[in-house]
C-alpha cells in the first residue's frame, strides 16, 4: 500500500475559514491540515502538508518531491490550476498517483474556473464537497495498491 504522502496546497487555501464558507466549508486551514494528518494515521498512512501563495516556492517543493520518498499528492492549486504550465511542467516530473482536489464545485462557478491544466496528470478530479474532497482523495488513495 502507499504510506507516505503530501498535501499539497496553493494560494489563498491559507485563508480557509475567512473564505466564503458557502464554496470552501468553514475550518480554517491548521484545523482541516491537522484533521487530515490525523485521519492520514488512523489509515497507516503518514501525511504532511504544504501550502504557499507563490508559484515559484509550490514548484520547488515538487521537485523536492520528484527526490524524496513520497508514494501519492493530493493537489489542491487553487487558481493556479487555471493557468499554471510550469506547475504542470513540475507535475510531471512526479511520477506518483496524484488526485486533484476543489473544494468548491469548479463546474458550477464562474466559466474561468471550470478548466485544470493538472487533471491529465491526476488519477482523477474530486470537487465541490468542501473539506470532504481531501478526505475522499485520502480514502482512495489508502487503498491504491503498489504497483
Amino acid at each position: 500500500m502507499y504510506k507516505t504522502g503530501w498535501i499539497v496546497n496553493g494560494p489563498n487555501l491559507n485563508m480557509l475559514g475567512f473564505r466564503s464558507k458557502e464554496h470552501y466549508g468553514s475550518e480554517t486551514y491548521s484545523q482541516l491540515m491537522d484533521s487530515l494528518i490525523n485521519y492520514g494515521k488512523s489509515l497507516n498512512l503518514e501525511l504532511q502538508a504544504f501550502q504557499s501563495n507563490h508559484e515559484g516556492e509550490i514548484i520547488d517543493k515538487l521537485h523536492t518531491l520528484v527526490k524524496e520518498k513520497c508514494d501519492f499528492i493530493i493537489l489542491n492549486m487553487g487558481a493556479l490550476s487555471h493557468y499554471s504550465i510550469a506547475i504542470y511542467d513540475a507535475l510531471e516530473m512526479v511520477k506518483v498517483p496524484m488526485i486533484e482536489v476543489h473544494l468548491s464545485n469548479i463546474y458550477a462557478r464562474e466559466e474561468f474556473r471550470k478548466t485544470s491544466l493538472f487533471t491529465k496528470l491526476c488519477l482523477g478530479q474530486i470537487t465541490g464537497f468542501k473539506e470532504r474532497s481531501y478526505y475522499l482523495a485520502i480514502d482512495y488513495l489508502a487503498q491504491l495498491e503498489e504497483k
